[in-house]
């Protein structure tokens, strides 16, 4: 099943998604004509592990982690599917990372790995969007914008063993399979369970496969994830992208 949000003129709706309708307690809505879909979850944080997939660590020349290596994006991060993603005027070196991400169901902590698919709602999408060219993960990494994420929640994949592919501007740039993780979606959930207490609508992402790469302004990033969706965004220039409305509530 998948589960979506959606903005509509009344404020934001919830509910199952099939086939561009979102179905919710109180009727229906056609994605497009009766609102835009919002990212598919509220996340308090969104957990981030990189160094996850060991073509990507020769690739960029990183040491291998004995454990998940993790940094945080701020709710402020996010971008829904189709929101167009800002290019920062403070970076020359914008990338792009396509990741399987987790999105808990309900409020958890020191899980064992056999324990994580009982807590999880299901798998979505993020792009990891990183500025390269700045000192420090928090600054590369958690400004506005820097975590696109969804299209939806899919309740009903195992993501162990999933293909998935990023095109940009129609590139084939990333192909590649989740089995080649170092480190799976269960040891890492149940990992940072151990340091943070996981909140429902916490998103944790599980790494990018080999090639992230540059972006520039026009560029349209698509981010497949068999079983689960795709993700898309178009990058524009600074100064032309409003600041996108989560609520009307």
């Amino acid at each position: 099943m998948r589960l979506a949000r959606l903005l509509t003129p009344d404020g934001p709706v919830s509910g199952r998604y099939e086939d561009g309708i979102l179905h919710t307690d109180d009727g229906r809505y056609e994605v497009g004509r009766d609102g835009r879909l919002l990212p598919p979850c509220e996340p308090t944080a969104l957990y981030c592990v990189g160094r996850n997939y060991a073509e990507t660590i020769d690739q960029m020349e990183y040491e291998r982690p004995d454990e998940p290596d993790f940094f945080i994006k701020p709710p402020a991060a996010l971008r829904a599917h189709g929101e167009e993603i800002p290019y920062p005027e403070f970076t020359d070196e914008l990338t792009y990372a396509g990741e399987l991400a987790a999105v808990v169901g309900e409020r958890c902590r020191n899980l064992a790995p056999e324990e994580v698919a009982e807590k999880v709602r299901g798998y979505t999408i993020l792009n990891d969007v990183d500025a390269l060219d700045q000192q420090g993960r928090t600054a590369r990494k958690a400004f506005d914008g820097s975590g696109p994420l969804g299209p939806w929640i899919e309740t009903d994949v195992d993501p162990t063993a999933l293909d998935m592919h990023t095109d940009v501007a129609g590139e084939r740039r990333q192909d590649a399979n989740t089995e080649l993780m170092l480190f799976d979606p269960y040891e890492i959930v149940a990992y940072l369970s151990e340091r943070f207490t996981l909140r429902p609508g916490d998103v944790i992402a599980f790494g990018s496969p080999a090639n992230p790469g540059l972006l520039e302004p026009g560029d349209e990033v698509e981010i497949t994830y068999e079983g689960v969706g795709t993700l898309r965004n178009t990058v524009t220039d600074p100064g032309t992208v409003a600041t996108p409305e989560r609520t009307a509530d």
